[in-house]
């Protein structure tokens, strides 16, 4: 494995792609504590203290802990991915950008513009709406967040923080066209990993000091080990469906006659069934914090409080429905079956055409299932950990997946430079599959 890595550095083009890639993310992660003009920091903290159980948490979990500080880069990547989900939920349904998708590398770029133009409309109305809520909150009597409100720092934090998106997205594309791995993906990645190592300083305190025993910490590493593992096999995990092309004489050449697969992945979705999920759940904690003496709302709120039956049961039940819908969306088992019968391909035993799709529909159908019922339990075992051991527990649930995920579509193209440079890749055996997000 040690000399899997050194043979990276021995490509001159795979050594440029990483090193470039380093590079991107060190400054996004130096632009993630700029802080925003007009905004008192400590004040901020103090307020955001107490907000880890709310939608708030949910997306300083993915901008690095960036938006607690409230930085240049506080609303981080999301705008762009919020852009990204309702063009391809449209995609589905509008007609101008279904002719779009079918229209090969010029429909995509269009598409992509498209996606950037929703990202600063995005980016501007969230970026309003913060400006307003820290302009309302304040961490004690007489300690506001902001000390000077008013239409000169709604305006000045409304360009601060489109910028700061913008700029993200710009690394993001650079990562994707001259450095390594999908880097979108990786800017989400760096945040939620920039977590990790004081996490680990945590664990080690609360065992230097006698509050958690040797055993209890014992267990904890393994399970985090064994959910990681877990976790890798499921993202893994595939159906293979045969499919059979004929031989076809155009001349002198003869075509096809060849066998090859389907491969429907078990978790087809992603992370996206999880993102969703937790947006609905925080939903509640969240107005609470914008309407704190309403009783009813806090009332309400309460049944959803994390580590909680109902919340656990409710969480777990919309992220199947979400797995199957969002499965639903992105793969369309009518268009694949109209492609291979166009191809004058088919499935041994299956007639083409409306049969084709119903079998492959019947297919993906029963293996989202136990896939999303695994990563619904994923989902939910923070929860749980917290709850039962008083621990934050950052090796579950949302983060993993996505760590998981990215790590496993990044090796994936390292390994594909160095075994098309005749190196050693890093499994002897098979080949590492990664996952698009």
């Amino acid at each position: 494995m040690l000399s899997t890595f050194g043979n990276i550095f021995k490509i001159r083009e795979l050594r440029q792609r990483v090193l470039f890639t380093l590079m991107i993310l060190v400054v996004y992660r130096v632009g993630g504590h700029i802080p925003t003009p007009g905004i008192d920091t400590a004040a901020l903290s103090e307020f955001f203290a107490t907000a880890g159980s709310t939608l708030f948490g949910l997306y300083d979990l993915f901008v690095g802990g960036a938006f607690y500080k409230a930085t240049i880069f506080a609303l981080g990547i999301m705008p762009y991915i919020s852009a990204s989900i309702i063009i391809q939920l449209l995609g589905s349904v509008v007609p101008f950008l279904q002719r779009l998708q079918k229209e090969g590398e010029e429909g995509r770029r269009k598409i992509t513009q498209y996606t950037r133009y929703g990202t600063v409309a995005i980016a501007a109305l969230q970026a309003f709406g913060t400006a307003v809520f820290l302009e309302s909150i304040n961490a004690g009597p007489g300690q506001a967040v902001v000390p000077n409100p008013g239409i000169g720092f709604k305006l000045l934090t409304v360009l601060t923080f489109t910028s700061g998106t913008i700029f993200i997205m710009w690394l993001g594309e650079q990562i994707t066209e001259r450095g390594i791995g999908n880097g979108i993906s990786l800017i989400i990645f760096i945040g939620i990993i920039a977590r990790f190592p004081q996490a680990i300083f945590d664990e080690i305190r609360e065992l230097a000091a006698g509050r958690r025993g040797i055993f209890v910490e014992a267990f904890l590493v393994a399970l985090m080990v064994g959910v990681v593992m877990a976790i890798i096999m499921v993202t893994r995990a595939q159906r293979k469906i045969p499919v059979q092309y004929p031989k076809r004489v155009v001349g002198r050449k003869v075509y096809g006659g060849q066998a090859t697969h389907i491969p429907l992945s078990v978790n087809t979705a992603g992370v996206i069934p999880i993102i969703f999920a937790q947006s609905i759940m925080f939903a509640p904690q969240t107005l609470v914090s914008f309407f704190p003496r309403t009783e009813w709302l806090q009332m309400f709120s309460s049944y959803f409080n994390p580590g909680t039956i109902v919340y656990a049961v409710v969480y777990a039940t919309i992220i199947v429905f979400f797995a199957f819908f969002y499965t639903a969306i992105v793969f369309n088992p009518v268009d694949l079956a109209d492609n291979m019968k166009k191809q004058g391909g088919y499935i041994p035993g299956i007639r083409p055409g409306k049969r084709t799709s119903e079998y492959i529909d019947r297919v993906l159908t029963r293996i989202t299932l136990p896939g999303a019922v695994f990563f619904a339990a994923v989902a939910v075992l923070p929860y749980f950990m917290m709850s039962q051991f008083n621990v934050q527990y950052y090796f579950g649930g949302t983060s993993i997946l996505i760590v998981v995920g990215v790590a496993l579509d990044t090796l994936q193209q390292v390994e594909s430079h160095l075994v098309m440079r005749h190196y050693d890749g890093f499994m002897k055996r098979g080949r590492i599959r990664g996952r698009s997000m």
